[in-house]
C-alpha cells in the first residue's frame, strides 16, 4: 500500500509563497492517490500556467505543464487515448474560468472522466495579483485600481448549468476533507469538478485562512442531498457573507451516458499506434 510521500518528487521543493493554499491542494492530491493506491505510472497530472499549475513539477507521476487556459483539452485527449490512466487537471481560476472558459464548458459537456481541480483565490497570483474572473465586484487590484467592474463567475452554478454531473467545492485549509473529496471524484465515471477555496496570503489578504475557517460548513453534514439538483443550485447561489458550503454539491448517480456514434473512446495498447484511429474514422467515409 502506497503512502502520500510515494507521489512526491524527490530532491525538489515547491516554489510557492509560504502559506500558499497550493500546499494544501498538493498534499490532498497525494493523500487521495495514496488512499486509492493509484499507480504513479498510471497517473497523469496536467497543469496550465499559474502558481497551482506548477504542481506536476513536484509530483512523482507523469505530468504536463501546458499552455495558459489549455490543460483541459490536453487532459481530455490523454484520457481518450488511454482510458486506463488516472488523469487530473490542476489549474487556477484565471486559467480555467478566464482564458480557458470555452474549454471548461465543453469538457463538462463531453463528460470525459477526468478530475478538474481548480485553485480559486480570486487573483492571478503568478503575475502579481490582478483580478481573476472570480474576484469580488469592486475589489481593488493592480489591474482594477477603481475596483473590479464585473459580477464574479459562479463556478458551481455554471458547471451544473452546463450539464456537470459531479460538482464540488473544497477548501485548501482542510486537507483531509479535501483529500476525501478528491478521492471520491477520482472514482466517479464522468467529468468531476472540484473548485477549491485557496487563500493567497500575498495578493488577496482579505480572504485568508481566518476568513474561510469561520465560514466553511460541510454540506453533507448539514443535511444537504447532493442528488437534488435544485437544492444544489440553491447552495451554489448562496451568499458567501456568512456561510460557505463545501463538499459534494451535486452528484448525479445515474450511469454515464453512452457516447454517440463517432465519439467513443479510442482504445489502443500503443498510444503511438495510429491504425485504430484510421479504422475508427474510416466507417464515416462516404
Amino acid at each position: 500500500m502506497r503512502n502520500a510521500m510515494d507521489y512526491k518528487r524527490k530532491n525538489v521543493q515547491p516554489n510557492w509563497c509560504p502559506g500558499c493554499g497550493n500546499f494544501g491542494i498538493d498534499a490532498a492530491i497525494k493523500m487521495a492517490l495514496a488512499k486509492l493506491d493509484r499507480d504513479p505510472n498510471q497517473t497523469v497530472l496536467v497543469g496550465g500556467i499559474g502558481c497551482g499549475s506548477n504542481l506536476p513539477y513536484w509530483s512523482d507521476t507523469y505530468g504536463l505543464v501546458t499552455l495558459h487556459g489549455r490543460p483541459l483539452p490536453i487532459a481530455v485527449g490523454i484520457k481518450r487515448a488511454n482510458d486506463a490512466l488516472q488523469v487530473i487537471v490542476t489549474a487556477g481560476d484565471g486559467d480555467t474560468y478566464g482564458i480557458g472558459m470555452g474549454h471548461f464548458i465543453h469538457a463538462i459537456r463531453a463528460d470525459v472522466p477526468i478530475v478538474c481541480i481548480v485553485g480559486n483565490n480570486g487573483v492571478y497570483g503568478l503575475t502579481k495579483g490582478q483580478a481573476s474572473p472570480t474576484a469580488k465586484r469592486g475589489r481593488i487590484t493592480p489591474s482594477t485600481p477603481q475596483g473590479a467592474p464585473y459580477v464574479p463567475i459562479n463556478p458551481l452554478a455554471l458547471a451544473m448549468a452546463a450539464g456537470g454531473r459531479f460538482v464540488a467545492r473544497g477548501y485548501a485549509g482542510m486537507v483531509p476533507m479535501l483529500a476525501d473529496l478528491i478521492a471520491e471524484a477520482m472514482q466517479y465515471r464522468g467529468f468531476a469538478l472540484i473548485d477549491v477555496l485557496q487563500p493567497c496570503v500575498v495578493y488577496n489578504k482579505n480572504f485568508d485562512y481566518a476568513y474561510y475557517q469561520s465560514r466553511v460548513v460541510d454540506a453533507r453534514a448539514s443535511g444537504h442531498d447532493s442528488g437534488d439538483k435544485t437544492a444544489a443550485f440553491q447552495l451554489a447561489l448562496m451568499s458567501e457573507d456568512k456561510k460557505i458550503p463545501i463538499g459534494v454539491i451535486y452528484k448525479e448517480t445515474n450511469a454515464t451516458l453512452e457516447p454517440v456514434a463517432g465519439c467513443s473512446f479510442i482504445e489502443a495498447n500503443d498510444i503511438g499506434d495510429m491504425q485504430p484511429l484510421f479504422e475508427h474514422y474510416s466507417q464515416f467515409k462516404k
